[in-house]
């Protein structure tokens, strides 16, 4: 590989570290040319983009990125594959799925948003972290649910004050 083309592969890849807050770190070798192509089927139906790297080069886009990947360039070392994605938690469940089937991929590493996750044991971590959506979602319920419990109590008092104060006083007892 020619110094230009090596420049060309860090643009595009400190392009693509830019374009997004969720990199994971995975060593996808070893998997025969079938479960690589059942892993990259996966990774697209989830929305996931998977490209192998080389250690080098992905250490050079992420010095030159704005983000602060910490100690993640420590972990690139033997084969390596990232995994971008828009949701935090996708690559880790794309992962824990296909581990189901395969002790390959392993988890080197992620950034999500910040925050900086090393080692492959921090996998179900990963996995159990909520996306946007769903935190948002949550949320919407939480504020839901006393407008639900004051109109309850309107219903079941029969529109008077004084049943709504004693239907809400009865379960706060």
């Amino acid at each position: 590989m020619t110094r230009e083309e090596k420049s060309r592969v860090i643009e595009d890849l400190t392009a693509q570290l830019a374009d997004t807050n969720v990199v994971y770190v995975a060593d996808i070798s070893g998997l025969d040319a079938e479960s690589t192509s059942n892993l990259r089927r996966a990774c697209f139906k989830a929305g996931i983009k998977l490209e192998v790297v080389k250690n080098t080069l992905l250490e050079k886009a992420m010095a030159t990125s704005e983000n602060n990947y910490g100690d993640l360039p420590s972990i690139l070392k033997g084969n390596t594959s990232i995994m971008i994605a828009e949701n935090g938690n996708a690559p880790a469940k794309v992962i824990k799925e296909f581990r189901k089937k395969s002790d390959k991929p392993l988890l080197k590493g992620a950034y999500i948003h910040e925050a900086v996750f090393i080692g492959d044991n921090q996998l179900d971590a990963l996995v159990s972290l909520k996306s946007k959506e769903e935190v948002i979602g949550e949320i919407v319920g939480i504020l839901q649910s006393p407008a639900k419990n004051v109109i309850s109590a309107l219903k079941s008092g029969g529109g008077i004050i004084a049943g709504l104060v004693k239907t809400l006083s009865e379960r706060e007892g």
